[in-house]
């Protein structure tokens, strides 16, 4: 300060100024608390007048705790593993560690996760795991980074969504073993991602020239629906000689069903799934599939989170969505004698 210059004013000659305590004016100057909207007006009159600037607090950003939450939908999935698998590497290579949580068949997994904030630097959330509104409510208050989820602003998205164009190959590949007469097993208005699904399904069947002759089932995804698709398929006048189905638990169930009740698989009706659930490749005939290749997502996720943490500048990368095709027998193809195991 130069000599005769007048001092800088402080809090406290704001404080006086206003009426009120010094720690109202840090309260009402940093947005940490409530207060009445007079008590605000006057205060910030007060800093105005007076020419008070709040002093700027460097802040080095870091890692609280060294712990990210990796919230997955369950631990059974071949895909879903493989996404632990890409965070587990990454984390590794930065001396971090992972606490994972898996929300299947769990209805308090939003108020989990809430007590899990003080004790983590950052979430990692996978689809089908919390609801959006959640997921951003999250992001508000810790880094969040979705692994294959829709983008929301709230949080660092990393993954693609995008399945129309597996889905489009994976009904095509149906289509190829001669079968005209599909039926698409899934909801397209339930979620985007099953809207994606059914889009793939029609535009093979535009690419192919074949009209599409029957609506979608839309049953839930799980055994009960697989089950339910199989009496109304055999019970049906409509021919029926091939089924893409929007998950593998539903697929699965489907073609036991159908067995039982003794159609033949694929000779009389061929079968495909999304997912390469465990039990897709025990089945009799094993269970032609997609498989999300998801390592990938995994280790970008925890790289751009722990960027984000750290405070380093970081390009806004999302990777495709990558599915592979799994050939065996239950659409036809010739069944393997060897699969590799993962």
């Amino acid at each position: 300060m130069e000599a005769g210059a007048a001092p800088e004013p402080t809090l406290h000659d704001v404080a006086r100024r206003a009426g009120v305590s010094p720690a109202t004016v840090s309260r009402v100057l940093s947005g940490r608390g409530p207060g009445s909207r007079e008590t605000s007006a006057r205060v910030r009159e007060a800093a105005v007048a007076l020419g008070y600037r709040p002093p700027r607090r460097p802040v080095t950003p870091s890692l609280q705790h060294g712990v990210l939450a990796v919230v997955l939908p369950d631990l059974a999935t071949p895909g879903v593993l493989e996404l632990w698998r890409g965070c587990e590497a990454a984390a590794a290579d930065r001396g971090l560690q992972l606490t994972v949580l898996t929300t299947s068949g769990r209805r308090d997994a939003t108020s989990l996760l809430n007590t899990l904030v003080d004790r983590v630097d950052g979430f990692l959330l996978a689809d089908g795991t919390l609801p959006d509104p959640a997921a951003a409510a999250l992001g508000r208050v810790r880094p969040v980074a979705l692994l294959g989820r829709p983008v929301m602003r709230e949080c660092i998205s990393v993954g693609g969504t995008e399945i129309t164009p597996a889905a489009r190959r994976l009904t095509d590949h149906l289509l190829q073993h001669g079968r005209q007469h599909l039926t698409f097993v899934g909801d397209p208005d339930a979620t985007a991602t099953l809207a994606q699904q059914y889009r793939g399904f029609r535009l093979a069947h535009a690419a192919a020239g074949i009209r599409l002759r029957r609506p979608p089932l839309r049953v839930p995804l799980t055994e009960r629906g697989g089950i339910q698709v199989a009496q109304e398929v055999l019970h049906r006048r409509v021919k029926v000689d091939g089924i893409v189905c929007a998950s593998d638990v539903t697929a699965v169930a489907l073609v036991r069903s159908l067995q039982a009740r003794g159609a033949i698989v694929p000779d009389q009706i061929g079968v495909v799934g999304i997912g390469d659930i465990r039990a897709s490749r025990y089945l009799t005939p094993g269970l032609t599939t997609l498989r999300p290749v998801s390592a990938p997502i995994g280790r970008l996720g925890v790289a751009r989170i722990h960027a984000r943490i750290l405070g380093q500048p970081q390009p806004e990368t999302r990777l495709p969505a990558e599915f592979e095709l799994v050939r065996r027998a239950s659409c036809g193809c010739p069944a393997p004698r060897v699969e590799a195991h993962g």
